[in-house]
């Protein structure tokens, strides 16, 4: 369990309690975004070897998305998340220049949120921050693990499927809290992902 005390990089993530995590990488502010999800850490990360594999059929990255939009986004994932990571007396965190941790379940709600806009008209993007915020944490993990099942790799699965209907579901559409709801499985306090964590118990 994750203990205030114990070392916690950027938003949440802390290797001793659970290696799985995110990874946000931009080379310069100006270059396309790249999400990872990975499942082992080591403070000798080779990111140039990361980057060679982003688009193969093995890669980790779940998405690449353009400057401007996630530009567009980062700051309301940012106050999200830090609103969580206070209420837990935890520190804020913030992107860093190139690389960014994230603990695996805000990794997966912002990945919620980025797949609805990597496709979608800029205009449309404040409309999708406003229903993704308008979400329950667990809401937002069930929303990833639907997508990613089937869609989560980079390239064979953008446009398609769940990951498509996320677009829809957050730009185009009000959201159905209800109807997710509904889907939603009750929290076990067997499953570590979801209620072994008292930082990220819904609030």
């Amino acid at each position: 369990m994750l203990k205030k005390s114990d070392n916690i990089i950027d938003f949440g993530f802390q290797p001793a309690e659970n290696s799985h995590h995110f990874l946000v990488y931009q080379k310069t502010k100006k270059e396309d975004v790249f999400f990872f999800e990975e499942y082992s850490y080591t403070e000798k990360r080779s990111l140039n070897t990361l980057m060679l594999e982003a688009h193969t059929m093995d890669s980790s990255c779940k998405c690449m998305l353009k400057a401007a939009k996630w530009d567009s986004v980062k700051d309301d994932i940012k106050s999200e998340f830090n609103r969580r990571l206070r209420s837990m007396d935890i520190r804020p965190s913030k992107w860093s220049a190139k690389e960014t941790y994230l603990h695996r379940l805000l990794g997966k709600e912002m990945m919620v949120l980025v797949w609805a806009i990597e496709d979608a008209d800029p205009n449309l993007i404040s409309t999708a921050v406003h229903n993704w915020l308008g979400l329950r944490a667990e809401e937002r993990w069930w929303l990833y693990t639907m997508a990613n099942a089937a869609t989560g790799h980079v390239i064979k699965g953008r446009n398609k499927g769940w990951r498509k209907a996320l677009r829809f579901a957050l730009t185009e559409n009000p959201v159905n809290y209800n109807l997710i709801a509904d889907h939603l499985d009750p929290l076990d306090d067997s499953d570590e992902g979801y209620t072994n964590n008292n930082l990220f118990k819904p609030i």
